[in-house]
């Protein structure tokens, strides 16, 4: 079974941050891509920020330059969501999401969700 744990999400005032972590478990072969998603009430779940196996990442116009993804060079299972100078609009929960091979199928797991909440 693989499981995604993420962990970091709170309460925080604009401008302020926070570092978002995911741990993958399990019985994994080669991750292919990472990723973190966010839902906010009422609207539908979208891509944050993407990493792939060999290192190039991604983001959402609304991030670029205010978040940053990587992943621990020690721990291939561990990747992060560095999120600086926080918007109310960034209030969601949070999901971050691997792609991983399972019997030579490739399966896209998901964590459970972490609430990040930006108070003006």
């Amino acid at each position: 079974q693989v499981q995604l744990v993420e962990s970091g999400g709170g309460l925080v005032q604009a401008g302020g941050s926070l570092r978002l972590s995911c741990v993958v478990s399990g019985t994994i072969f080669g991750i292919r891509t990472m990723g973190w998603y966010r839902q906010a009430p009422g609207k539908q779940r979208e891509l944050v920020a993407g990493i792939s196996s060999n290192g190039s990442n991604h983001y959402a116009d609304s991030v670029k330059g205010r978040f940053t993804i990587s992943r621990d060079n020690a721990k291939n299972t561990v990747f992060y969501l560095q999120m600086n100078n926080l918007e109310p609009d960034d209030t969601a929960v949070y999901y971050c999401t691997a792609r991983l091979p399972n019997k030579g199928v490739f399966y896209n797991y998901w964590g459970q969700g972490t609430q990040v909440t930006v108070s003006s």
